[in-house]
């Protein structure tokens, strides 16, 4: 159940790119407007990723995503509804809120599963975030080829809700909490330092990176941040604890999930829109949106089957194993994509073994990122995984939009743009295999001291 939500949620970010093209004639809108109907989920997603982790460490994890499920729901709705660009942008960002579930759902199944189990729960979980942004291209491109628009909308409006009273009904509340009093303040600067720094990324393929607004928001995070860490280490309950964030083994699981997540995402970007391209460019097959959104669909179904894998493999080798195995497929997958992107079969074989890999390294990484830290901190500590994993995926998307814009001949984009893209994702795959294979095992002062969950004293949570 708790996978099923992780997934709907998942599904936000990617089930917009399809209708990109027709939101300019629905909302009698600009393009480079319309685009912030994706911008706009990012970033509430990246928010209340780490916020309300946080919230759920402190208030309850089930209470918490109860609530984003909530507005997730609002926000399907106010898309289903509406034809106006504003509101269409305020009813994704309603819905970017759910990408809080993954890490919600991973520190509930950590509080409540035997431990032998909790391996083989988090990979089906973080599983999702693959899962869902592979198969959000397809079923997105089948529902605008035979239904309306708005269906895409109501359809998960209506899983949104079917989710939410499953999880009331049948998923425990943990018990497992912090006390204290959450950080507003840390929260506003934390969420100025995330809007200003994904504008500037996402953005700048359409500002210019060199152009005011980008290089405002830019000063703007580096005066911030310090500020912000002042802050954040002088709190007695801060909303991240920097403390235990720098320790060796959660600092490069985090370095690791960001190149991860910008590898996997180009992955996403790249594949549908390589196939659409029109024959006369000399390498593109001339697909139809469904048929692109159709050769991301054996990544995400491999990505479905390889989660109790995964979890085996953590298991037995360790899940800074499992990372770097995935990272190393991963890499592989790029090398197919940069020889052989000419033929259909080849296309879909190197998106697969990417997703393959995606779905090895993300599985693991919340189980390396708990290993070193308090039972009580891992909303909040699988909530900035989680983030990190998003900020390369920004990253990523601009650098997608630059290599796509700039490289160019006779108004489409040249081979030369998407070997460029799998050429800087396959490095950035070989970058995080070292990065998982020199994580330290916490040390004695790293380790959590806490108590098993069922003998913490923590005070019960009402849903």
């Amino acid at each position: 159940m708790l996978a099923s939500s992780g997934t709907v949620v998942a599904l936000m970010q990617t089930i917009t790119v399809p209708m990109l093209p027709l939101f300019p004639e629905i909302t009698g809108s600009a393009p480079a407007d319309v685009s912030w109907v994706v911008t706009a989920t990012l970033l509430s997603g990246a928010v209340a990723t780490p916020l309300l982790g946080r919230a759920g460490d402190m208030y309850g994890k089930r209470r918490v995503l109860l609530w984003s499920l909530v507005l997730v729901a609002l926000g399907s709705v106010l898309c289903a509804l509406t034809t106006a660009l504003p509101l269409l942008i305020a009813g994704r960002t309603l819905q970017g809120v759910g990408m809080a579930a993954t890490p919600l759902g991973i520190s509930i199944l950590r509080d409540v599963l035997p431990p032998e189990r909790v391996a083989g729960g988090v990979a089906v979980m973080s599983a999702t975030i693959g899962i869902g942004a592979a198969v959000g291209l397809p079923v997105a491109a089948v529902v605008i080829e035979y239904a309306d628009w708005r269906a895409m909308f109501w359809v998960c409006a209506v899983a949104s809700v079917a989710i939410l009273v499953a999880v009331r009904l049948l998923v425990p509340e943990s018990t497992v909490t912090t006390p204290g009093k959450f950080d507003y303040l840390g929260g506003v600067g934390l969420t100025a330092i995330l809007v200003f720094l994904l504008l500037a990324v996402t953005k700048s393929a359409d500002w210019g990176l060199g152009s005011p607004v980008v290089l405002g928001l830019g000063a703007a995070t580096l005066v911030l941040v310090p500020v912000w860490v002042w802050h954040e280490l002088r709190r007695p309950d801060p909303l991240v604890d920097l403390r235990v964030a720098v320790r060796p083994p959660v600092l490069l699981a985090n370095i690791a999930a960001l190149v991860i997540g910008f590898a996997f995402y180009a992955n996403s970007l790249s594949t549908a829109q390589l196939v659409q391209e029109p024959t006369s460019t000399g390498y593109g097959l001339g697909l139809s949106v469904m048929a692109g959104g159709l050769c991301m669909l054996p990544g995400g179904v491999s990505m479905a089957l390889l989660a109790p894998v995964s979890a085996r493999l953590t298991n037995r080798r360790g899940p800074k194993m499992t990372v770097a195995l995935g990272a190393l497929v991963m890499a592989l997958g790029y090398a197919v994509r940069y020889s052989a992107s000419h033929v259909l079969w080849s296309i879909i074989l190197g998106a697969t073994v990417v997703a393959v890999g995606t779905a090895l390294a993300y599985s693991a990484l919340p189980v390396l990122i708990m290993g070193a830290i308090p039972v009580t901190e891992t909303a909040a500590a699988t909530g900035l995984n989680t983030l990190m994993r998003m900020v390369g995926q920004a990253g990523s998307s601009a650098m997608c939009a630059a290599a796509l814009s700039h490289l160019v001949i006779n108004g489409a984009a040249s081979f030369d743009a998407y070997l460029l893209i799998f050429l800087v994702s396959g490095a950035a795959a070989v970058c995080a295999l070292p990065l998982a294979l020199i994580v330290p095992r916490p040390r004695a002062a790293d380790k959590p001291t806490d108590k098993p969950a069922d003998l913490l004293p923590a005070r019960s949570v009402a849903a």
